[in-house]
């Protein structure tokens, strides 16, 4: 029987590699947003508010505060190396944000197993809750990282 690794121990090996595999999303480098950090089951990330993200009232689009809060879901259901694809999402909007604020996307696990996760995202500026988002993730069998490699010193 193998001696497979545990989500902690492959989140902790290959930290910087899901970190900058989840940093490099191409939407959310087209977007601009920066992630900050990622543990296990969680993420932050930034985005600075500029022209083009606002709507006709002159305050963020929900588009944009639905992306940050997507992309910072993305990066905590992955942070185990495991390939997590969302399943559904509520998103509620409370203050507008302002052209120039910092926005600040917080995801927090609720509850894992096997086949799916559910978390609880914020999306702050300047300290006001600006949107909740709650989410359910999908779980695959398959890991984006080496674990074979992490199987192999084990069994060693």
């Amino acid at each position: 029987m193998k001696n497979f690794p545990s989500e902690q121990e492959i989140h902790r090996t290959y930290h910087k590699q899901i970190f900058e595999t989840l940093e490099q999303e191409p939407f959310a480098q087209f977007l601009g947003m920066k992630l900050i950090e990622i543990g296990e089951g969680t993420a932050t990330a930034e985005l600075e508010i500029k022209e083009h993200m606002l709507n006709s009232h002159g305050t963020v689009h929900g588009a944009i505060l639905f992306s940050l809060a997507d992309y910072v879901f993305a990066a905590a259901s992955n942070s185990y190396g495991k390939t997590s694809v969302g399943l559904s999402t509520t998103m509620n909007f409370m203050a507008p944000g302002m052209k120039g604020s910092l926005l600040k996307a917080t995801a927090e696990e609720e509850k894992r197993n096997h086949r799916t996760a559910w978390y609880k995202i914020r999306v702050e500026s300047n300290g006001e809750l600006l949107a909740t988002m709650e989410a359910l993730v999908y779980r695959k069998n398959h890991y984006f990282v080496p674990v074979e490699e992490m199987e192999t010193q084990s069994s060693k």
